[in-house]
C-alpha cells in the first residue's frame, strides 16, 4: 500500500515537473492505476472473509421473528493455535489499507446497516428473540439469532441493552478493537449505527416502559441506571463519545414522558367512552357520591382544621329555637339514569387528578388540563357523533340530558375538592366555568327532541280538518283517530322516559306536550263559526277522551301505585287543562248554564276565557235569539 501511494506521489510529481505527459510516465500511471485496482479488490477479499454474514432470503418479509432466525454473522479473526483470543496479525494492516484507500469508512458504513437491519432492530423489536455467542476454534465467533417463549408485548430495557452489548462487545473483541490513525474502529461504526439505534430503542422500548401509574415512577429509576451503564459500556469499546445522549435524557426526562403518556391514553380512553353506545344506563339516586380516594393531606392543613374545630364549637352552643335544617337531599341529584359511560368517564377523570395529586409539579398540572380537556371533548364530540340518535330516539335524548346535568352537578365541586393538592396558580376557574355550558348543552339536546315530538303531534292534528262539520262520519272517525294517536304517542313517550329522566322533568315534558295538543284542539273549537248540536256533541266526546286517559300517561315509575299522586297532579303541568275541561262543559251546556258559570266575570269560565272569546263560543253554539242576545250581554267582566 505504501509503494503503489509513494508510486503515485512519485508521477504526480513528474506530471507536474514536465509541461508534457511522457509516454513513459502514461504507462507508469496506467500500472499504478492497475496495482491500487488489484489492492483494493484483494483487501475487499480480505475484508469479506473477516465478517461473513448469513442472510434472510430477499423474498423474506422482514415483519416476524421467524424471518430472522436465519441471521447468522461469522467472525474470522484468524487467530493463532496457542491464543485463540489473539486477533488475526495482518488485521490492523488491513483495516490500515482500507483506510489509506479510502475505503474503510464505506465498508465500516454496508457492514453497520445490515448490521442495524438484519440483527441490532430486530433484537430491540422483538422480546423473544436472542443473540447467542458460539465460538469456532482457530476461526473466531459465530453470532446467530434465536428464539424464546416470552408473554411480554413489548421489549424489557434491561434486556435490550443486555442483547445489544452482547453483539457490539463481540464485535469489538473479535473485530474493531483497532486504532486508525488515533481512531478506534468501533467509535466509526459508532458514529454511524448510534442515531438510529437510539431512536429505535427509544420507539421501540423505552417509550413502553413508560409507568402507567405515578406510583411506579420511583421504581423507573432502576431504567434511568441501566441506561446509564449501557451507555458507560459502549464508552469502554470506543462506540460512543460524548457526556449526554438522546437516549439517556429521554429516560432521565421519565416525568415529563409519564405526563406525556398519561395525557394521551387518558383522551383516547375518553374519546372511546364517549363512542360507545349511550343506550347502557346505571341508576343514580341522590345518595349517589363520586368514589374519589383519599387525598393525603394538604401544608397547613392540620392548623385550619383545628381552627375549623373551634369555630364550630363555639356556634353549636350558641343553638337557635326553630332552628330550620335543609333536606337531605339538598344539592343531591334526583333520581334518573345516565349512561354506563358517562358514570366510567367522571372515574375516569378523578383517577386521573388523583394521579396529579402525587406527582411532580408540572406532570400535575398537565394532567389536571387534560381533565378538563376530557369535558371539552365531550362537549364538542358527542352531540355531533350522536345528532342523529338524539333527534330520532326520544330514549337517548332523555338520558344525553340527564349526562350533561350529571356532569355539570359534580362539576360544581370537583375543582375544589382537589383544589388544595394541586400546584395551580390563584384565579383558576378548575371546572365551574364549564358548568354553564354542559347545563345548556343538555337543555337543547332535549328542547330539540321536545320540538320533534310537538311537530309529530301537531302533524297528527292537521289530519282532524280543523275539527268542523263532525256530524259528517268521515271526519268525526279522522278527528277521532287524531286524538287517539296523540294519546297513544304520549303513552310511548312516557315509558320512554319512565325511570329515566328526573320525575319532575318527566312531567314537565309530559305535561308540555299534552299540552300542546290540547291547546290545539282549543283553538281549533274557537275558530268554528257554527257549531251544530251534532258537533258539539261529537267535541265534547274528544275533549272528554283526553280529559280521561290525559293524566294516564303520567307514569314516571315504575311502579303504578306510586304514579297516582303525579296524575292528580295534571293541572299543575299542564296550563290549559281548566281550559279543555271548562270548554267541554260548555260545549254541553245551555245559555243559563254558561251564564252562571261565567259569574259576572267571576267563574271558573272567566278564569279561563277572555269576554270575546266566551262571545265567539256562545254565536258558534247558539242560534240568534232574545236568550242568546240577554246571555251575551251578561258576559262582561
Amino acid at each position: 500500500v505504501t509503494y503503489v501511494t509513494m508510486a503515485r506521489a512519485s508521477v504526480n510529481a513528474l506530471k507536474a515537473w514536465k509541461d508534457t505527459e511522457l509516454p513513459v510516465v502514461r504507462a507508469l500511471s496506467s500500472e499504478i492505476t492497475i496495482q491500487r485496482e488489484n489492492l483494493i479488490y484483494h483487501l475487499g477479499e480480505e475484508w469479506q472473509k473477516l465478517a461473513v454474514w448469513k442472510l434472510p432470503s430477499t423474498k423474506t418479509e422482514l415483519t416476524s421473528v421467524k424471518s430472522f432466525l436465519k441471521t447468522a454473522l461469522h467472525l474470522n479473526r484468524g487467530g493463532s493455535k496457542g491464543d485463540e483470543s489473539v486477533p488475526h496479525a495482518l488485521l490492523p494492516s488491513i483495516l490500515q489499507a482500507l483506510s489509506i484507500q479510502g475505503e474503510l469508512h464505506k465498508k465500516i458504513k454496508l457492514f453497520g446497516q445490515v448490521l442495524f437491519k438484519y440483527m441490532l432492530k430486530p433484537l430491540i423489536i422483538f422480546p423473544s428473540l436472542v443473540v447467542e455467542v458460539s465460538s469456532q476454534p482457530e476461526q473466531g465467533a459465530v453470532l446467530s439469532l434465536q428464539c424464546t417463549e416470552t408473554k411480554a408485548d413489548h421489549p424489557d430495557p434491561s434486556q435490550v441493552y443486555t442483547k445489544v452489548l452482547t453483539v457490539l462487545k463481540t464485535l469489538h473483541e473479535q473485530l474493531f478493537d483497532v486504532s486508525i490513525d488515533e481512531k478506534k474502529v468501533s467509535e466509526i461504526l459508532g458514529d454511524l449505527i448510534w442515531k438510529e439505534m437510539s431512536e429505535c430503542i427509544i420507539r421501540e422500548c423505552l417509550v413502553h416502559s413508560i409507568p402507567a401509574n405515578s406510583s411506579q415512577l420511583a421504581e423507573y429509576s432502576e431504567v434511568i441506571k441501566q441506561t446509564e451503564d449501557f451507555e458507560s459500556s459502549l464508552k469502554e469499546m470506543g462506540y460512543l463519545a460524548g457526556d449526554s445522549t438522546d437516549l439517556l435524557k429521554y429516560a432521565r426526562n421519565v416525568n415529563c414522558h409519564f405526563a406525556s403518556k398519561k395525557c394521551q391514553d387518558v383522551i383516547v380512553a375518553a374519546r372511546k367512552l364517549m363512542a360507545s353506545e349511550m343506550h347502557n344506563t346505571v341508576k343514580i339516586t341522590p345518595e349517589y357520591k363520586l368514589s374519589i380516594p383519599k387525598l393525603p393531606s394538604p401544608s397547613g392543613g392540620e392548623k385550619e382544621r383545628k381552627e375549623s374545630c373551634k369555630k364550630s364549637a363555639h356556634y353549636d352552643q350558641q343553638s337557635l329555637e326553630n332552628e330550620k335544617q335543609l333536606s337531605p337531599n339538598t344539592m343531591c341529584l334526583p333520581l334518573c339514569r345516565i349512561s354506563e359511560s358517562v358514570q366510567q368517564l367522571m372515574d375516569l377523570a378523578i383517577q386521573t387528578l388523583s394521579e396529579a395529586v402525587g406527582s411532580s409539579p408540572q406532570c400535575a398540572v398537565q394532567l389536571f388540563y387534560t381533565v378538563r380537556n376530557i369535558f371539552h371533548l365531550f362537549y364538542d364530540v358527542v352531540p355531533t357523533y350522536h345528532k342523529d340518535n338524539f333527534l330520532k330516539l326520544p330514549h337517548l335524548a332523555a338520558i344525553q340530558h340527564n349526562n350533561c346535568m350529571f356532569i355539570a352537578h359534580h362539576l360544581l365541586t370537583l375543582g375544589f375538592q382537589f383544589k388544595p393538592h394541586l400546584p395551580l396558580k390563584d384565579g383558576v376557574a378548575y371546572f365551574v366555568d364549564l358548568v354553564p355550558g354542559f347545563r345548556r348543552l343538555g337543555a337543547q339536546c332535549f328542547v330539540a327532541q321536545m320540538n320533534v315530538q310537538k311537530a309529530e303531534m301537531l302533524e297528527r292534528l292537521s289530519t282532524a280538518r280543523n275539527f268542523s262539520n263532525l256530524d259528517d262520519e268521515d271526519n268525526y272517525s279522522v278527528a277521532s283517530k287524531a286524538i287517539r294517536q296523540v294519546i297513544h304517542q304520549l303513552r310511548r313517550l312516557g315509558k320512554v322516559w319512565q325511570d329515566v329522566l328526573p320525575v319532575n322533568i318527566y312531567c314537565k315534558s309530559i305535561g308540555t306536550l299534552l299540552n300542546t295538543a290540547i291547546s290545539e284542539l282549543i283553538n281549533k273549537i274557537m275558530m268554528l263559526e257554527d257549531i251544530s248540536n251534532m258537533d258539539g256533541e261529537r267535541l265534547r266526546t274528544l275533549c272528554q277522551t283526553i280529559i280521561e286517559e290525559g293524566p294516564l300517561v303520567f307514569n314516571p315509575l315504575p311502579e303504578e301505585n306510586k304514579n297516582k299522586k303525579y296524575q292528580e297532579e295534571v293541572p299543575v303541568y299542564v296550563k290549559k287543562w281548566m281550559t279543555l275541561k271548562e270548554i267541554s262543559m260548555v260545549l254541553n251546556a245551555n245559555l243559563q248554564e254558561i251564564v252562571d258559570r261565567w259569574a259576572e266575570g267571576k267563574g271558573p269560565l272567566a278564569v279561563e276565557f277572555s269576554c270575546n272569546e266566551m262571545k265567539s263560543l256562545i254565536r258558534a253554539l247558539f242560534k240568534n235569539t232574545e236568550r242568546r242576545a240577554a246571555a251575551l250581554a251578561k258576559i262582561v267582566k
